[in-house]
């Protein structure tokens, strides 16, 4: 039996990813779909945070070790692309999204948690991804102009408005009483869509490499995510009977 390669190290935490992604990705559509507030809700909404936080940290290592050896975690892209441009889509971007996914979960799963209690979600772990965001999703756009990729620069503006608007509501004078909910909303279906598009771009390099670049494997979760966040939003905001129950929770 041959050593240990880093290949095969990252070959496993690439299995880890696609089965607490693919977890992710099923859990997603009970929350979505289903009566809001409720036991199920609840039960699969905490299922999803958990498989989706370590998705997240799955990322960010398979980047790390993409960053480290670029050709060594990727021979079937050897001839197809060079070493810089693995590191900037697989290393760089992938450490951006692995961190946003880890921040708008964590935020989303705070903001159900404390509701109106904006002090206790401004706990460390919270306040300190608000930056670490901020800094990847600069570095993934940085990354992209030296490798001259315009769609790392466009996706990195998705982590700078998580961030801004994550910290609006956390430091924001006058929040209205259902803002925490609406937060809830963006950060979690916002995971979602992360996972989606992951599965779409990043999981058909395998088969089309070339397709891991289109904007269509980008722009479709992110179109249908944007639809949902929108669509929740309106229902709260009309006092739908489905929210009910989260509207009456005190604080």
């Amino acid at each position: 039996m041959g050593d240990l390669t880093i290949h095969d190290l990252f070959i496993a935490i690439v299995g880890f990813h696609i089965a607490t992604g693919a977890t992710g990705a099923v859990c997603f559509w009970v929350p979505v779909i289903g009566r809001k507030g409720g036991a199920i809700h609840r039960r699969w909404g905490r299922v999803f945070t958990h498989v989706l936080l370590a998705t997240g940290s799955f990322a960010i290592l398979m980047s790390l070790l993409t960053l480290y050896d670029p050709l060594g975690t990727h021979p079937h892209l050897v001839g197809h692309y060079d070493a810089a441009f693995i590191r900037g889509i697989f290393g760089w971007m992938m450490l951006y999204l692995g961190t946003l996914t880890i921040n708008l979960t964590w935020y989303g799963w705070l903001c159900v948690e404390y509701k109106q209690n904006r002090t206790a979600m401004r706990e460390w772990r919270n306040i300190s991804l608000q930056p670490l965001l901020i800094a990847a999703s600069l570095n993934c756009a940085l990354q992209g102009l030296a490798i001259d990729q315009l769609l790392m620069v466009a996706i990195s503006f998705v982590g700078f408005a998580t961030a801004g608007t994550n910290l609006w509501f956390l430091y924001k004078p006058k929040p209205a009483p259902k803002d925490w909910l609406k937060e809830h909303l963006k950060a979690l279906v916002g995971s979602g869509i992360s996972v989606y598009t992951a599965f779409m771009a990043f999981g058909s390099v395998r088969i089309f490499p070339m397709l891991a670049l289109n904007p269509l494997m980008w722009a479709i979760p992110l179109s249908v995510g944007v639809g949902i966040i929108l669509y929740h939003w309106w229902k709260i905001d009309r006092f739908r009977p489905f929210y009910a129950f989260l509207l009456k929770t005190p604080a």
